[in-house]
């Protein structure tokens, strides 16, 4: 059986503008943005914007706390505004179930389990459809409950809630949409809260990729798009439906952006990204996080408007791919140009649309046979390409207009083919990279790559790091060589000592079925040469939860060391 994924050939499809069966509440706009607690009291002044800019689906809403302040009392003053405004401005609201009101929580708070009673939450879940069933049809349960915003949660905790909150919710109007979410992309607690009782009770399935985007600075495309093909061998393997909506309802910067010609100019980079990787993979749905704010002091925040109200170059840029691909950016194939670039067909009503750019780090000259319009996301500057002229290709994405028939017809006959990128070490019996000044990677990949120096013939450990990431080498290993199923697996450092006389060691801490775990600890023999060290792990999960899949970890050992070449091999 061939290890490889492809374009998505029966995902839903990411664009219509009208209305779904004929739903006010409904439609395949992929165009989201959403918004946190801190700033949502201004989304009359920001509403506007984000409709300016081809926004039309909005992720925020109270919180249980604010709607329900104590047992059979309801408020939905601040609510029914927002809704109203939101109306106003042609926005459609994605909502969310959370957190606890504190009376109804064992410890008084808001993210604290366990619930006093589940009754409680099924009136709360049941007062807001009951309230809102005009105008949101869909509903996450919980916002990242398997990270931080659910303390003593658990995967049974969780599939209680998305069950309860279905049977409640579709009580009340049986057409309402319920949404299973967690943080980044942590497909385990996903599976795990579907074995746990959440099965046939969602609808809808959302992820939170920041780190998989951020990886997108070391040549991460491939793990980006694949998220979809993970998510979908996971539906199927708990025989859930196998159309099952996927949506990002976040997704964004790391780190704050300042005002700041190369912070600004890089978040439109990602943003573009995000979006046009997403929309390709087949995610329904994508919300860019967020909207405003909030602020961090010196001028930084996440938003796409500024805290003094200003826009962002990255919200200009999102207006121009909404105009650009339209309201109904279906995605139409993959063009692969060489020398690492990357492109994608979009098909806006009938009109072909590329979004192009060069790998991590690189630059790609390409040509075109006819005439091509141009169309900068940086600048919204656009120009006339002429035939055979060059196009040099950036890490920046670039529209691209106009297109030759013949190469939107070698898109589309390509959609549903294994991507070409990454894809060297089809039916070798191992994935390797190479590690110097100038990585060698197949298969293999060294993400975060400046945690790690380059040092001789290899990189080496940078212990004197202040935030101690120093002592690890993060990988990442190709989807189409470690699927979703692949549990058994063996894993090679090629390792020496900085310091022939000095102590050194490692260990691994790789992803499981269990989550990140470690291993045990090995030492580094006290010679020159290079030396091999091999774990053999049975319980693989390799997802990239957290943006990665497994690291060395130098943190135990006494002195740095150097790392040669790692190698995944499929164990027997």
């Amino acid at each position: 059986m061939a290890l490889a994924f492809c374009a998505p050939c029966s995902a839903p499809s990411t664009g219509n503008a009208r209305t779904v069966a004929g739903d006010p509440r409904d439609d395949r706009n992929p165009w989201g943005v959403a918004t946190g607690a801190e700033w949502l009291g201004d989304y009359p002044r920001f509403n506007p914007m984000l409709k300016q800019a081809g926004v039309r689906w909005l992720r925020g809403f109270y919180e249980w706390q604010t709607i329900q302040p104590r047992p059979g009392e309801w408020n939905f003053a601040a609510s029914d505004r927002l809704v109203e405004n939101a109306r106003a401005n042609g926005l459609r609201l994605a909502g969310v179930f959370a957190y606890f009101a504190p009376w109804a929580s064992a410890d008084g708070g808001t993210r604290k389990f366990p619930i006093k009673d589940i009754r409680f939450w099924r009136e709360y879940v049941a007062g807001m459809v009951a309230r809102y069933h005009s105008d949101i049809k869909y509903w996450e349960v919980w916002n990242e409950f398997n990270g931080s915003f659910a303390v003593d949660g658990s995967p049974e905790i969780y599939a209680e809630l998305v069950r309860e909150a279905s049977i409640s919710a579709k009580k009340v109007d049986p057409t309402t949409k319920i949404g299973m979410s967690v943080a980044n992309f942590d497909v385990r607690f996903l599976d795990a809260a579907i074995k746990a009782g959440a099965a046939g009770h969602f609808d809808y399935i959302c992820v939170h990729p920041y780190e998989i985007l951020a990886g997108l600075r070391d040549g991460g495309e491939p793990t980006f798009l694949n998220m979809t093909t993970t998510l979908r061998k996971m539906l199927d393997a708990n025989k859930q439906p196998a159309g099952t909506p996927l949506w990002i309802t976040e997704i964004g910067s790391l780190a704050p952006v300042k005002r700041d010609d190369v912070e600004d100019q890089a978040q439109v980079v990602a943003l573009a990204k995000a979006y046009l990787l997403s929309i390709a993979a087949g995610f329904q749905r994508v919300f860019w996080f967020e909207a405003r704010g909030p602020s961090y002091g010196n001028g930084k925040d996440f938003g796409l408007i500024r805290s003094d109200m200003t826009g962002r170059p990255s919200l200009d840029a999102l207006g121009i791919l909404a105009a650009t691909l339209g309201p109904e950016p279906a995605s139409a194939g993959w063009l692969d140009f060489g020398e690492g670039a990357y492109g994608f067909v979009f098909d806006n009503e009938g009109k072909a649309v590329l979004g192009a750019w060069a790998g991590a780090k690189r630059e790609a000259n390409i040509v075109f046979d006819g005439d091509v319009r141009l169309l900068s996301l940086k600048k919204g500057e656009s120009r006339t390409l002429r035939a055979g002229e060059p196009l040099m290709l950036s890490e920046a994405p670039i529209l691209i207009e106009d297109l030759p028939a013949a190469l939107v017809e070698k898109a589309r006959a390509q959609a549903d083919k294994p991507y070409p990128w990454n894809a060297g070490h089809f039916g070798t019996a191992q994935a390797i990279a190479l590690l110097g000044e100038r990585n060698t990677e197949n298969g293999v990949r060294q993400i975060n790559r400046d945690t790690t120096v380059a040092d001789r013939d290899g990189r080496r450990t940078n212990f004197s790091r202040p935030d101690k990431e120093g002592h690890y080498a993060y990988f990442w290993v190709d989807p189409q060589f470690t699927p979703f199923e692949a549990r058994a697996l063996e894993i090679t450092a090629v390792v020496r000592r900085v310091a022939t006389e000095k102590v050194a060691g490692m260990t691994i801490d790789y992803e499981s079925t269990r989550g990140y775990v470690g291993s045990d600890y090995r030492s580094i023999a006290a010679s020159d040469a290079w030396q091999e060290i091999t774990w053999t792990i049975k319980d693989a999960n390799f997802v990239g939860a957290w943006g990665w899949n497994f690291r060395l970890n130098g943190i135990s050992s006494p002195n740095e060391f150097l790392i040669k070449e790692v190698r995944v091999r499929r164990a027997q």
